[in-house]
């Protein structure tokens, strides 16, 4: 229960808020609550593989390990958008937003202030072409699920939340700190 001279003084305060223009609101609003970096994510497995089914990673520099397709948002960006978006750029698929699905989980909040809204999608591997452009991506490649390369912290971490690699079972579930 919360004290009588600290729930009036709230109300007091809500009062006051509430009588502000909504534009100073809004800013009032920005400055106080936390902020995050969001990043949109493409989970891309191939449609034809047979067996655990193979997944679309990519090498970037400085290339010692593996990750996927993803970006930070541009200002104003659906993240559905945002994740078609870095599909092509980084591995050449072109494929409109609405053949991208939610994940689930959709969204991992990480420690930092850092959003990942993730997607997924299929394509058949023989028929789809790949493209890197060598500088932000040096390799695109279909990997076995059960014989995924090494992959960098961050995506063997967020692959975990989907029951995939090695940190599968391992990650907590969102919303629950990590021991």
């Amino acid at each position: 229960m919360i004290p009588r001279s600290r729930a009036t003084g709230r109300a007091v305060a809500y009062k006051v808020f509430y009588r502000l223009p909504v534009t100073m609101r809004r800013r009032l609003v920005r400055l106080a609550v936390p902020k995050y970096i969001v990043g949109a994510v493409a989970l891309v497995r191939d449609s034809e593989a047979e067996g655990n089914g193979r997944i679309l990673l990519l090498r970037q520099p400085p290339g010692h390990s593996w990750s996927l397709p993803a970006g930070l948002l541009q200002r104003g960006e659906p993240p559905v958008v945002g994740a078609a978006r870095e599909l092509h750029e980084e591995s050449g698929i072109r494929l409109a937003p609405e053949r991208l699905r939610p994940a689930v989980p959709n969204a991992l909040v990480h420690a930092g202030g850092w959003v990942d809204v993730v997607f997924e999608t299929e394509v058949p591997a023989s028929t789809t072409t790949l493209k890197v452009d060598g500088a932000e991506v040096l390799e695109a490649v279909w990997h076995p699920l059960d014989d995924l390369p090494r992959l960098s912290r961050a995506t063997a971490n967020l692959l975990g939340h989907y029951g995939i690699g090695p940190m599968a079972g391992k990650v907590p579930p969102t919303g629950e700190p990590a021991a």
